[in-house]
């Protein structure tokens, strides 16, 4: 497998796939690109961070109309957001072709099948694990928890299947599916770390 590993994370809200994916770049020395650094690229392409939240949100995925109507109607947004997905995928692309790094979301295991040198894992936790890490990082109760990751599923299962056509988390889709409570979050950033290392070898 060519040295210049590209190393794509997609993972569930809350299953600590963000941290995970930080902890292999800070380890293995190579640049972290995760929804937010992405994000701020396309904006600088002239796409509002309005626009990002609302496509992000899937306001029109499933028909429906929402209160914000900055972007017109559904066609005008359809517009717009396939320009985003555009950019998306070209931005992707160029960091892949740049510099071995990991990518955390963003359809990255979709836009980059076609290179070979690319790991795609999948992080995923239990349910009640993330509840647990929700409240801690949102610093809400159970019941809110609850309701913040049914949404944020439904957001980025909606966006995935809109993008790729694809079930996010699909085993064909990916190398590797990994829950991270059995290793924790540091001992499964350390455990995909020695598969990279492995397949730079096979």
């Amino acid at each position: 497998m060519d040295k210049r590993m590209i190393i794509s994370v997609g993972c569930e809200y809350a299953s600590g796939g963000a941290e995970i994916g930080k902890i292999i770049a800070e380890d293995m020395g190579i640049e972290y690109y995760d929804r937010e650094l992405i994000d701020q690229i396309i904006t600088r392409v002239g796409i509002s961070q309005n626009l990002l939240d609302l496509a992000d949100a899937g306001a029109y995925v499933k028909g429906r109309r929402t209160s914000e109507n900055n972007a017109g109607g559904p066609t005008q947004y359809k517009n717009l957001t396939d320009r985003l997905v555009f950019v998306q995928k070209q931005i992707v692309k160029k960091l892949a072709d740049r510099s071995p790094c990991v990518i955390i979301g963003r359809c990255a295991d979709y836009i980059l099948r076609d290179k070979k040198n690319v790991l795609n894992v999948f992080i995923y936790a239990p349910l009640e694990d993330r509840i647990q890490r929700t409240m801690e990082y949102v610093g809400c109760d159970r019941e809110a928890a609850v309701k913040i990751i049914e949404e944020n599923d439904e957001m980025y299962h909606a966006r995935y299947m809109q993008i790729t056509g694809t079930f996010r988390g699909d085993r064909h889709n990916r190398h590797i599916l990994i829950d991270s409570s059995l290793l924790g979050i540091a001992g499964t950033a350390k455990y995909i770390e020695k598969l990279v290392y492995m397949a730079k070898e096979a």
